[in-house]
């Protein structure tokens, strides 16, 4: 994959790189970076439902923070690719648990395509410190469970049990909505669950296992 990303189309997202790889002295630095960036954006997120808005341009969500993976997992993606790595979104999804979508990025770095949890600050590899693909991964999912932090609920093998790999390239910017949505009703019932501690058990709502 090339990265065809022209410099100065982005500013904004460029004074962001610098920032956060200023002190990086080689590619695997440089993804720890921008990963543990993304991986802030929520910290200032108000909980409430009613304040919440997904989507918009990654300059946006970096602007207004954000605790969803898949806004935090573009961000990602676009500044991997501003700094010149091939970068691409990935959606995992356990099939034998309700709500169980996840989004993170894949990074292409030195020879090899590996994943990266945006939200959550992990960078996926071998031991030897090579890159592990979202491929290799769902193979060995021994790599899986080493990532794993006592608050990360993503980082196990079952959460990778699918995976649907997709391009998002941000110098094709007007091929894509950045319109801002607030919470609608269908996750709000999901997040008010969730908010409750799922009284009676994780499940589906609205009989999506049934269609």
């Amino acid at each position: 994959m090339r990265v065809r990303y022209r410099g100065g189309s982005r500013p904004e997202l460029e004074r962001y790189v610098v920032k956060v790889t200023a002190c990086c002295s080689s590619d695997e630095d440089r993804v720890n970076g921008i990963t543990k960036f993304c991986s802030e954006l929520g910290r200032e997120v108000a909980e409430d439902p009613d304040a919440m808005q997904v989507g918009g341009t990654e300059e946006a969500i970096i602007r207004r923070g954000s605790d969803w993976c898949c806004d935090v997992a573009r961000v990602g993606c676009a500044l991997c690719q501003v700094t010149g790595f091939p970068a691409r979104l990935v959606y995992l999804v356990d099939t034998r648990r309700a709500y169980s979508g996840h989004a993170i990025i894949e990074v292409h770095r030195n020879g090899f395509w590996g994943a990266v949890d945006a939200i959550t600050a992990v960078v996926y590899r071998y031991p030897n410190g090579q890159p592990a693909s979202t491929w290799e991964l769902q193979g060995h999912p021994q790599l899986i469970e080493v990532h794993r932090k006592p608050s990360d609920p993503y980082a196990k093998a079952e959460q990778f049990m699918n995976a649907a790999i997709t391009n998002y390239f941000i110098w094709d910017r007007e091929h894509y909505n950045y319109a801002v949505s607030p919470i609608n009703d269908y996750y709000r019932s999901i997040l008010d669950m969730a908010n409750g501690g799922w009284p009676g058990g994780l499940r589906w709502l609205h009989g999506e296992d049934k269609s």
